[in-house]
């Protein structure tokens, strides 16, 4: 163990929000607020946009137990924010502001939550830190539906998303095939280059009642084929379910939503969406049959009340590991799982990561893991992911409505 390093923390929340980044908040801030080595607890409002701002929330002020309600509220409760930070080489304004922060709060300890992007502003701020000779540990807590972070086994969010995705195509299965006449839907998952949460859905065709046909972006995507196996499937039940990943593209790379490349996140990536609506438009065409698209958008980032016990479990120990780890004397690395098997079930390990070799890798649905055809799922994928969606969350209601974290969120003079 290394010399202790005393001082205050900073934890940040960045990128889109999930069912369970909450569940690794509290995993950050509870095990900071347990430590002796970390003087005080500030949540940064809007991720590092807070720190940049000098906004920054004592979450020393807060209730116990209304921080223990973090666990199973969705979203991003202290903000979240898209801010890319330049390469501390080529411009250094940003680093010199937060280096300005940390040292009136004292900061010793920075946590940031979030995904590829995240990771890389995460890596840049510890680079930074040790160029200046200020002793700061920087640690990255993983987050993303997307599951596309390289080098741990899946992420925080992933499942929960999983599910609801899965449990969705579910119901939307039985509602289109109450009719006598011909219906063909299309539902439209995120995904921009990774199709892990269009591949979900392949869950509900395991057992019974999903799509079927599954298109990701891992592949090229064909609208002759596409049409054809369309036709093929309606000629001969009449229903067809079909889910789409909305980053799809053509060979030429081009997405098949048309998304024009100038309506970006912030960090240079399309903002995908509308191609359930372009699909049914095509496909209606083609067929002459009732199409109806479908696009889950938001609702599959924040599903709480069908998120997974063990993804909840996996966000809260990922980021009280992050503390456990930084007050050690760990620094520029990132929590991230380990796949295991224990007397014949599901674990998940806890490893590092040097976050030089997480920031900007996309990890991808194995080509293996495809069907022969690229329009559904092998069973490596079912259980890959099964194990990850177990368990029913403990949800505090109040009336039957969820009852959710209401921080005071007090801020820092």
């Amino acid at each position: 163990m290394s010399e202790k390093l005393i001082g205050s923390c900073i934890f940040g929340q960045s990128g889109g929000p999930t069912a369970v980044i909450n569940a690794s908040a509290y995993g950050v801030i509870r095990a900071a607020l347990d430590a002796e080595e970390i003087t005080k607890v500030y949540g940064a409002s809007h991720g590092i946009k807070g720190v940049l701002d000098d906004k920054l929330f004592v979450m020393d002020e807060e209730d116990p137990d209304e921080l223990k309600l973090l666990l199973n509220t969705p979203s991003s409760e202290l903000g979240s924010c898209r801010y890319k930070i330049a390469d501390p080489e080529t411009d250094d304004t940003d680093y010199k502001r937060i280096l300005e922060i940390f040292k009136k709060y004292n900061v010793r300890y920075f946590f940031y939550n979030g995904g590829n992007d995240s990771m890389d502003t995460c890596n840049k701020i510890s680079r930074y830190m040790e160029s200046v000779g200020y002793d700061c540990r920087v640690m990255g807590v993983p987050k993303t539906i997307d599951n596309d972070l390289f080098g741990t086994d899946h992420c925080p969010g992933f499942a929960s998303a999983a599910k609801y995705i899965a449990t969705s195509c579910m119901e939307i299965n039985k509602d289109a095939r109450v009719y006598d006449n011909g219906m063909i839907t299309i539902v439209e998952i995120m995904g921009r280059h990774a199709g892990w949460l269009a591949a979900s859905a392949a869950l509900a065709t395991a057992y019974g009642s999903g799509p079927d046909l599954v298109y990701l972006p891992e592949l090229n995507f064909d609208m002759d084929k596409f049409l054809a196996d369309v036709d093929r499937i309606y000629k001969a039940n009449g229903k067809v379910l079909v889910a789409v990943s909305e980053g799809i593209h053509y060979a030429d790379g081009s997405f098949v939503s048309e998304a024009k490349t100038s309506a970006t996140d912030g960090f240079g990536h399309a903002q995908l969406g509308g191609l359930a609506a372009s699909l049914a438009e095509i496909v209606k065409h083609h067929t002459g049959a009732k199409v109806r698209g479908i696009e889950l958008s938001l609702l599959q980032r924040c599903g709480a009340h069908l998120a997974s016990a063990t993804d909840i479990e996996e966000a809260c120990a990922a980021g009280r590991e992050a503390v456990v780890q930084a007050v050690n004397g760990v620094t520029g690395q990132m929590v991230a799982f380990e796949r295991e098997t224990v007397d014949g079930k599901y674990h998940c390990k806890l490893v590092l990561l040097p976050l030089s070799k997480v920031a900007n890798y996309e990890k991808k649905v194995p080509l293996e893991w495809i069907n022969e055809d690229g329009n559904g799922l092998k069973q490596e994928f079912i259980d890959y992911v099964l194990p990850l969606i177990q368990g029913e969350p403990v949800l505090p209601l109040v009336d039957s409505l969820p009852r959710y974290a209401r921080l005071k969120k007090v801020l820092a003079k």
